[in-house]
């Protein structure tokens, strides 16, 4: 009951402290804000995947369109400029079996991303996001696996930007 009060307390000063910035709804970006601007992520990874940016660029705007919060626009004409680089990411084991054979591996992506008000000429977020996807040897492929590490890294850069406000 004590942590549940501290995180009650730390919660309230947050909405005091950071209150006056937005309006925290909870469900909706503000009402100033209609469009965004997705530019190409630059892929600095150096994972070696054909067409990785273009895949996870198209991946977030499709996101945006079928949620409908936020139109796309160009980077010209936009209320906001979602942007951001493909940093990291990673193929390595993650269960092993008792004989020391790779029963699955785990595929590891992490995107800086930053979000940005340009009516007000603000910086909302920016921050790192990191999921991931997994394949068995036979069964699904690596790239099963990064599709699955993309759609997730995608669905949180949408939630970050849509929801919370």
């Amino acid at each position: 009951m004590k942590n549940f009060k501290i995180v009650v307390l730390i919660v309230v000063i947050c909405v005091l402290v950071f209150g006056g910035c937005y309006s925290f709804t909870g469900s909706s970006v503000p009402p100033h804000l209609k469009t965004v601007a997705i530019p190409l992520f630059e892929d600095q990874s150096g994972f070696g995947e054909t067409n990785l940016r273009e895949k996870f660029t198209k991946k977030l705007n499709d996101l945006f369109v079928s949620d409908n919060s936020l139109e796309i626009a160009d980077r010209t004409n936009a209320n906001a400029i979602l942007e951001g680089a493909i940093v990291t990411i990673s193929d390595a084991p993650f269960v092993i079996s008792p004989g020391e054979q790779v029963k699955t591996r785990r595929v590891t992506m992490t995107v800086h991303a930053s979000f940005t008000d340009m009516t007000q000429r603000k910086k909302v977020w920016e921050k790192d996001f990191s999921q991931w996807g997994e394949y068995t040897q036979g069964n699904e492929t690596r790239t099963t696996a990064l599709e699955q590490a993309i759609n997730k890294v995608a669905q949180d850069i949408l939630l970050e930007t849509v929801s919370g406000w």
